[in-house]
């Protein structure tokens, strides 16, 4: 693989087997597993210090094009998505990832790594609590789904994931069923990172310094390795999340992600 040595080729693969099953199985793009790792490897190969949050970020997005597609297909495949609440949320989703990648890109480094880690510590605490909704609630109309699917689209695309940590909260909180919600929000990730993938691409041209095997900020060689582990992995995540309880996994999951995050602040 050019531009990369096999000790990173495995690294990358490992994290892409990881990411996959964790789609799958959470709806969760992969994202909060991918962006922190991403930056470690990166930093630890000198990479420009100010690049490399942005551009773990951005590889992170480009991954969930390939992971969200696999996963929304075994997802499909049981009747679990919700196309129409899809279709609704899909136009503000794209037009608020679009925003967010440009606000991502002006952020500074630290302060794009404290959003993460602030994003990786909230969406631990959806997962360890997992409130149950008020059996009145329904989904807003169109205008209201226009204005959630852009906070989806800004929040996901400033972060790098595929939007679960919001979509999933906000399905389940209007009294769609998890394994439907977790389905749904594996739809939504394709125009979530597409949308946020194409902004980094045009934010990250004509760069000093950038190195061999950036397109804008997405770091392409990084991304053929996780993309190629992941397809892999995210159907069998599907098809273990219709076959089990995953609230116990969320917990456990979440408690994970607690630690990465503060990791990752302190960094």
């Amino acid at each position: 693989m050019m531009f990369l040595e096999p000790q990173l080729i495995i690294e990358l693969t490992l994290m892409g087997i990881c990411a996959g099953f964790l789609a799958g199985l959470l709806g969760i793009g992969g994202g909060m597993i991918l962006v922190p790792f991403m930056t470690i490897i990166l930093e630890s190969r000198g990479f420009p210090a100010d690049y490399v949050v942005k551009m773990a970020v951005a590889t992170s997005l480009a991954t969930i094009c390939f992971t969200s597609l696999s996963s929304v297909r075994a997802h499909h495949k049981r009747g679990a998505v919700l196309w129409p609440v899809a279709r609704v949320l899909a136009p503000g989703i794209l037009v608020g990832s679009l925003i967010g990648a440009q606000i991502a890109v002006a952020l500074p480094t630290k302060i794009l790594g404290a959003v993460f880690s602030l994003f990786i510590a909230f969406s631990a605490t959806q997962m360890f609590l997992d409130r149950k909704p008020k059996p009145t609630r329904t989904l807003p109309g169109p205008v209201g789904m226009f204005g959630m699917g852009s906070v989806i689209g800004l929040l996901s695309s400033v972060v790098g994931a595929g939007g679960a940590f919001v979509s999933v909260p906000f399905m389940t909180w209007c009294n769609i069923k998890i394994h439907q919600a977790v389905a749904t929000s594996a739809a939504l990730g394709f125009p979530i990172a597409l949308a946020g993938t194409l902004g980094y691409i045009l934010a990250g041209q004509s760069l000093p310094d950038m190195p061999p095997g950036a397109f804008g900020y997405v770091y392409v060689p990084g991304l053929l390795v996780i993309a190629t582990a992941s397809i892999s992995t995210a159907p069998l995540g599907a098809r273990t999340a219709h076959s089990m309880d995953i609230r116990p996994l969320k917990r456990a999951f979440a408690v994970v992600l607690y630690l990465l995050a503060a990791y990752f602040l302190m960094r």
